[in-house]
């Protein structure tokens, strides 16, 4: 695995590369690249300031499997509760940038690896394929050492994550069963050590190793890949108006620098800041005033606190619904039991947006698994619900952040697990709560999304036009 010390000569980031280039006529500037090449410089800057923390090899003994005698159990430490992620909080999310050939997706790898800031002093990049091989590889040679029961996987990631603190794939794909056994496990101990994972590929994580034997062990690896990394469509969708679409999804955690820049660039393309530029605006409800802080054609953007943290309700969240077709809230918190008013009330929003068909842009502090119920919190619900038997015991190598993403795609384990947790009031409060996180969930889908902008794949003019008629007769019958 070729490692190579870092060297950026002019100390420029990704945005200035790109300049250069256009001003040098290598490039055409297009608003859509330029776009893209925002995203490699957020993570260029939070790269300016991160320090990875020091790789730690386990012992080899902590690798072998417990000792299943009485006399072995005796002198081995009892077993603590795993946490929700050993990943290091201040790791910088990287990057998943997928795309059809010819969508510049090495161009792009090559600009960010080339120009990574001084103080990353190590890098890697490596073609996919050639570095599960050399993992393969490294899995044989100490299985063969030290005995087929040792757990090599967690020492091979320290052995990697001791070469550089920044990785980079190109062409990132699984298509091995081998491979798509080990993989969630292997790049999740890769992030524990602190190591920022940028990577390419033809097709979304949710698209990986489709049809591929035991595909449901998977899932985790796509989840952990859209949780922790950033996923970005370098394919071109454009708008009637010529506006390229954000390549990124609707939601975006955690409150990172790149935050701005997500809510910003959906601001922009759900709004029409050429013919109405941002401005605040007061809508009267029942006689009394909400001031929406920044406004754009149908488009307003909201910080948590200046929407869900006002004494607001849903007859003011109706007529915000009636005036707007797009809303962009940042800085929305985790709420835990401490926070349930505040819940209760996003709550009430996030069906105001659902049932007039709105659309929803979100920088959060946590994943939206977590925006409820903290892992903790979920953690106790499921000891609870396996002690009475109404929640499944958990399979090999699943832990709370596995069962709180599944929670997302399906109602019925949301219900399960609120169920067994103590700290919702009854069946209607549980019900919203599980409601919400579905809701969320096909919000942020790309039929959702794309539908009504106009996107010229989808209609153009005549589609968003289409949509609006439908808006239209939504607002007479909430009248």
């Amino acid at each position: 695995m070729a490692t190579v010390s870092n060297v950026n000569p002019h100390s420029r980031g990704p945005l200035q590369e790109y300049d250069e280039r256009v001003h040098s006529h290598q490039l055409r500037n297009d608003e859509h690249q330029r776009g893209l090449v925002q995203n490699l410089q957020d993570l260029h800057d939070m790269l300016v300031e991160y320090t990875p923390p020091k790789v730690v090899h386990p012992s080899i003994r902590s690798l072998k499997p417990r000792s299943k005698s009485w006399i072995g159990s005796l002198f081995q430490n009892k077993p603590t509760r795993k946490l929700a992620t050993q990943i290091p909080p201040n790791l910088p999310k990287g990057l998943y940038m997928y795309g059809d050939v010819g969508s510049g997706k090495t161009m792009l790898m090559d600009m960010f690896y080339d120009t990574l800031p001084p103080n990353i002093t190590s890098k890697t990049r490596i073609h996919f394929h050639n570095f599960m091989q050399d993992v393969h590889h490294r899995l044989h040679v100490m299985k063969t050492e030290h005995g087929d029961d040792l757990d090599a996987i967690l020492y091979v990631a320290a052995d990697i994550a001791e070469k550089g603190s920044v990785l980079c794939f190109d062409e990132f794909q699984c298509t091995d069963v081998a491979d798509a056994m080990i993989l969630r496990r292997l790049l999740e101990a890769l992030m524990t050590h602190g190591v920022v994972l940028v990577t390419t590929s033809n097709r979304h994580p949710d698209d990986l190793y489709k049809n591929g034997i035991q595909r449901q062990s998977f899932v985790p690896c796509i989840n952990l890949l859209k949780t922790r990394l950033r996923v970005l469509n370098l394919d071109s969708h454009t708008d009637y108006r010529k506006i390229p679409r954000p390549p990124s999804g609707v939601y975006h955690h955690p409150l990172d620098k790149a935050a701005v820049s997500h809510a910003e660039k959906w601001f922009r393309f759900l709004g029409d800041p050429d013919n109405d530029p941002p401005h605040t605006a007061v809508q009267r409800v029942w006689g009394r005033d909400i001031e929406v802080p920044k406004v754009s054609g149908q488009a307003v953007w909201f910080k948590f606190d200046e929407l869900i943290g006002r004494a607001t309700g849903a007859a003011d969240y109706l007529e915000l619904m009636r005036s707007y077709h797009a809303f962009i809230v940042t800085d929305v918190p985790g709420m835990t039991y401490r926070e349930r008013d505040l819940a209760r009330r996003f709550i009430t929003f996030i069906d105001a947006v659902y049932e007039s068909r709105a659309k929803l842009v979100l920088t959060s502090s946590v994943p939206l698994y977590q925006l409820f119920m903290s892992p903790d919190e979920v953690h106790d619900a499921l000891d609870s619900g396996r002690a009475k038997g109404d929640v499944a015991l958990p399979t090999d190598g699943e832990d709370v952040d596995d069962v709180m993403r599944m929670m997302m795609d399906d109602l019925g384990l949301n219900m399960q697990m609120l169920k067994s947790s103590s700290i919702f009031s009854g069946d209607e409060e549980r019900f919203a709560f599980s409601r919400a996180l579905s809701r969320l969930s096909e919000m942020g889908s790309r039929e959702w999304v794309e539908r009504g902008l106009g996107l010229e794949h989808r209609g153009g003019k005549g589609e968003k036009e289409g949509w609006e008629r439908v808006r239209s007769r939504w607002r007479e019958d909430s009248l």
